[in-house]
């Protein structure tokens, strides 16, 4: 499940691209609770298990999907609060997170086809290229097989397949109604097969 993440983070400082996918590392300054059944771990051992368990997986609407620690920076002294069994450390620490960003180019899978559009798996998140979307062309959808299929191209797109799209809308709520719509109907997108029958046909029309 994810949870909407409530910590306080202090700066980004880091881009990287994995796999075509944007993710950051991103440093924080925040208070770790270590409960009781950690405290027989050596502090920096029970600071970096207690931030993975409260984290990871977690959604913050700012920053995305946190996806692991990367880096205990630095921790401070332990405090105990009256009436709380753990203990508090001011720790500086390194995430690893996942946020898709508008008009961001990505690849993926088709992992579900309905009728009214395409889900695509992208890394830690899934998008939906609704059915208007998918190509430019009249698209109609075989339920049986669960394929879709261009009047005019003869394109299909189904389960399994290779895309390659562009993110036209974004929307992060901390709830289970995140979503990430994405659209295949620009030049150079689509299904990876069509975009190699594209170059090929390029090519052939130059010789």
């Amino acid at each position: 499940m994810i949870r909407n993440l409530k910590y306080a983070f202090k700066y980004v400082s880091k881009k990287l691209v994995i796999d075509d996918k944007m993710y950051r590392i991103v440093t924080v300054e925040d208070k770790v609770r270590v409960p009781p059944t950690k405290l027989g771990l050596n502090v920096h051992e029970a600071v970096y298990n207690s931030i993975a368990e409260q984290m990871e997986g977690m959604l913050e609407p700012k920053l995305g999907i946190v996806l692991s620690v990367v880096d205990i920076v630095n921790i401070g002294e332990g405090k105990i609060v009256a009436g709380n069994p753990g203990v508090f450390y001011n720790t500086t620490f390194k995430l690893l997170a996942f946020k898709p960003e508008m008009n961001e180019l990505v690849n993926g899978e088709v992992i579900d086809n309905t009728e009214f559009g395409s889900f695509v798996r992208m890394g830690a998140i899934d998008g939906l290229i609704h059915i208007s979307q998918i190509m430019d062309d009249f698209v109609s959808f075989d339920d049986r097989n669960s394929v879709f299929l261009g009047r005019e191209s003869k394109r299909t797109l189904k389960e399994k397949d290779k895309v390659k799209a562009r993110i036209i809308s974004v929307s992060f709520t901390g709830s289970e109604q995140n979503k990430i719509g994405l659209t295949m109907r620009q030049t150079g997108l689509g299904n990876l097969n069509w975009i190699a029958d594209e170059k090929k046909k390029t090519k052939k029309a130059k010789e």
